[in-house]
């Protein structure tokens, strides 16, 4: 998600060679996050090749400042 905050889109390969994962496991990770509707999918054709692009939805935006909040608390509380 952190990926998605600070980058308009970003797309599959992009993301894959960022985080270090395989595709498998970065697409059940990004299936997670559509289910709940944190992220936006959308797909389209580059030079006859697919390409798929992941951008981050209000809610995913949401949550995720949501997420961030209560680990600072969790470490201004443990000091």
């Amino acid at each position: 998600m952190s990926a998605l905050m600070v980058n308009d889109t970003i797309n599959f390969n992009g993301l894959k060679d960022l985080l270090g994962v395989t595709d498998g496991n970065l697409a059940s990770h990004l299936k997670a996050l559509e289910k709940e509707n944190f992220i936006h999918i959308q797909k389209e054709f580059i030079d006859k090749k697919p390409n798929t692009k992941y951008s981050c939805t209000p809610a995913g935006r949401k949550a995720f400042k949501t997420h961030i909040d209560a680990l600072e608390q969790l470490i201004k509380h443990r000091a």
